[in-house]
């Protein structure tokens, strides 16, 4: 008789206000704001049965991270793949700046995420590469568990189109709004995964 399957969950969940308001962050390292703060707390005040907290390095994440872990005694991994994608020069602007600063580069990326990378940004294939990498580790490594994995709009537009079979081109149509969650269901059959969307862009309570 075969086994049956390993199910695997993983809870993607996006940080929260950030200070100094919405801009093009990527790698600019901003802590939560109070609004951020309480967003994300209040979205996770419901605890599920998480058995693992992973977190992008960047203080958006890892500060609350720390916290929440902390509250219920959960092992938290800090995965530096796990990081925003970098926008380059165009890191701290706002995109109404980039419009009058930039106005046919922030338009042709818009258009063209896969072929249009940022001024000494980074290109979304390595971006993908790297993301894609560290999801199959994750699904490796924790098998059979739950997981929180709390990281950004990019970290998880990339997972879902992964998960979807969704092309890059297709990447801004995901809303990813902030302290908000997606939960993924991979089923792990015969040296295979089968992962499946069961929710996108909700709240946990």
């Amino acid at each position: 008789m075969s086994k049956p399957p390993v199910i695997t969950i993983i809870d993607l969940l996006r940080h929260g206000d950030v200070e100094g308001g919405r801009k093009y962050r990527g790698h600019q390292d901003d802590p939560l704001s109070k609004l951020g703060w309480q967003q994300l707390r209040d979205n996770t005040k419901r605890k599920q049965d998480w058995q693992q907290v992973i977190s992008s390095p960047l203080k958006r994440c890892t500060e609350f991270s720390r916290e929440l872990a902390d509250k219920h005694q959960l092992p938290l991994k800090i995965e530096q793949d796990l990081k925003e994608i970098s926008f380059g020069l165009w890191e701290g602007k706002t995109a109404e700046e980039l419009l009058v600063e930039d106005e046919a580069n922030i338009k042709k990326y818009w258009n063209d995420p896969v072929n249009v990378t940022p001024p000494q940004g980074e290109a979304l294939l390595d971006f993908e590469k790297k993301i894609t990498i560290a999801w199959n580790e994750i699904l490796n490594q924790y098998s059979g568990q739950h997981i929180l994995l709390l990281s950004h709009a990019g970290v998880m537009r990339i997972i879902l189109c992964h998960i979807l079979g969704m092309p890059l081109t297709e990447l801004f149509k995901l809303d990813v709004a902030l302290a908000k969650a997606s939960r993924i269901e991979v089923i792990h059959d015969e040296g295979k995964n089968y992962p499946r969307l069961l929710f996108h862009g909700v709240s946990f309570s």
